[in-house]
């Protein structure tokens, strides 16, 4: 009988090792800028402003850099549990959870347990490898940490591989509804991120190609496209963009230009667009994000060679499917990041968990049992107190750390924050409730569809001036900015000391002259 319960033990264990790793720290440190404010900032905009269509990062500049998809999360999350760190980085955690549970769920069809006759315990234990695996990885337990619209991406493409999967490696029951679910998710892959979410379909397509669509009693199954598949996907993603394309001229023409075009083929947003670029950000977050389970994949990898030369035959792809659609839906999206120019570590995050499921075939083949020692258990401290440091770590990327220093400098409210020539500290919308905006000292020419500046000094005065709205610029900059506002008729009232190479200052009127 204890050899019966102990499967549900492992699962069990398995799934409170998950809550605490997801939940326990996320709102331990403040919200950090320029990423984490940006996203809280339009999720706020979208909870006090009612306009849930139209994503904003100030009361008069759109942002449409990203789908809606995770400010909407974001938004839902700090309506329900309140204006915290926590609750704005609850939706990357729970597609953390989300990310290892649908680990689980595909392990049961692409996981192969050690032993095929072994009894549905050893099996069930076979299978809490992968999500164990993802759970423990250094890179999506980090990521889980952040406020990024990466995790939601991958929660959203695991979903839809999920509902392939299922459809080809199940019962061969309710295929084509297994098929709607990964329209549908790919959908949603859409509304997070654009054209990124769908690149998991060239794995499905390419395995379709090379593969035979025959269940294990010779019963044909559906292919991935079917007539109302398009339609579907259509259906969930789509009204949005048309929405919005209808009410904002030209933003069909950003989209497709801006954030399609010169991400893949430019490095206009210096991402590591470099030849070597793929190499130096891709390797080292390969490596070290799969810790500690790298070894695992690197037998895979060395392994790989011979079985690329059993995939050359129908019969061989056919014999070794499981593993044909993971290297695929690792390999295929993995290469068009590489040949894009915009490279960032977190792109390639929805690939960890095919990673995970290819770790935890390899495990499985080797016959390891299911770890539950000394090492996971201090590894598992080991990923804690990381982030517990890093909630420790002085940065001027904090807003936590700036909401202290405003109320230590400047007595009274404070109703505003207008950064000038300055990383933008949004998030202090979040840590404060006040609106945020980064100003440039001189009038700019910006494009209407992402601009750098939310205004210029010049119209935030004429427009929007409020004498308890808190300003601050970089040392060096604040002659400039001086002798900028004493010309428009204002003067710079520094407020205590400097903090992070900042000068915070306050901005009164000029008595007209006599």
């Amino acid at each position: 009988m204890a050899s019966a319960r102990r499967p549900h033990a492992n699962a069990a264990w398995l799934a409170g090792l998950a809550l605490v790793l997801a939940l326990l720290l996320p709102g331990l440190r403040g919200i950090w800028d320029p990423d984490e404010g940006r996203y809280t900032n339009v999720a706020m905009h979208m909870v006090d402003s009612g306009n849930w269509l139209e994503p904003h990062r100030s009361n008069e500049v759109g942002h449409w850099t990203k789908p809606p998809l995770t400010y909407w999360a974001i938004a839902a999350s700090v309506e329900a549990f309140g204006r915290n760190p926590w609750a704005a980085r609850l939706p990357s955690a729970l597609s953390y959870l989300l990310c290892a549970w649908l680990a689980w769920r595909m392990a049961r069809r692409l996981v192969v347990p050690a032993e095929p006759a072994s009894s549905p315990g050893a099996v069930r234990d076979a299978t809490l490898r992968a999500p164990l695996v993802f759970a423990t990885m250094l890179l999506p337990f980090g990521a889980a940490q952040l406020i990024t619209t990466d995790y939601l991406l991958a929660a959203c493409e695991a979903l839809a591989m999920w509902g392939f999967v299922e459809a080809r490696f199940g019962d061969g029951r309710r295929a084509r509804r297994w098929l709607a679910l990964m329209w549908a998710a790919f959908g949603l892959a859409f509304l997070c991120k654009g054209p990124p979410g769908l690149l998991p379909l060239l794995a499905v397509f390419a395995f379709d190609l090379l593969t035979p669509a025959v269940a294990a009693g010779g019963a044909r199954r559906p292919r991935a496209l079917q007539w109302w598949a398009l339609p579907l996907f259509a259906l969930v993603a789509l009204p949005w963009y048309l929405a919005v394309v209808l009410r904002n001229p030209g933003l069909l023409q950003y989209f497709v230009g801006a954030e399609v075009v010169d991400r893949v083929a430019s490095d206009d947003f210096n991402r590591h667009g470099e030849w070597y670029g793929w190499l130096a950000v891709y390797a080292p977050t390969l490596a070290i994000g799969t810790l500690p389970w790298t070894p695992a994949l690197w037998r895979w990898l060395r392994a790989l060679p011979a079985r690329l030369r059993g995939w050359r035959t129908r019969e061989g792809r056919a014999g070794d499917r499981a593993a044909l659609l993971l290297a695929l839906w690792i390999g295929l999206p993995l290469l068009v990041f590489c040949v894009s120019r915009s490279r960032l570590p977190l792109y390639i995050l929805p690939l960890f968990v095919p990673l995970a499921l290819l770790a935890a075939r390899q495990l499985a083949a080797e016959g390891r049992a299911l770890p539950r020692g000394r090492w996971l258990a201090a590894w598992c401290v080991l990923l804690l107190a990381l982030e517990f440091a890093t909630a420790l770590w002085p940065t001027h990327k904090d807003g936590k750390a700036w909401q202290a220093a405003i109320a230590a400098r400047a007595p009274g409210p404070v109703t505003q924050v207008n950064i000038v020539d300055d990383m933008a500290r949004y998030s202090l919308y979040l840590q404060m409730g006040v609106d945020v905006e980064k100003l440039s000292l001189l009038p700019m020419d910006e494009s209407r569809f992402g601009p750098e500046y939310d205004e210029d000094v010049a119209d935030e005065l004429a427009d929007d001036y409020d004498p308890h709205g808190i300003w601050f610029t970089k040392q060096p900059n604040f002659p400039a900015v001086q002798a900028r506002l004493r010309a428009l008729g204002y003067e710079a009232v520094p407020q205590g000391t400097s903090y992070q190479g900042r000068t915070l200052f306050r901005v009164r009127r000029l008595a007209p002259p006599d």
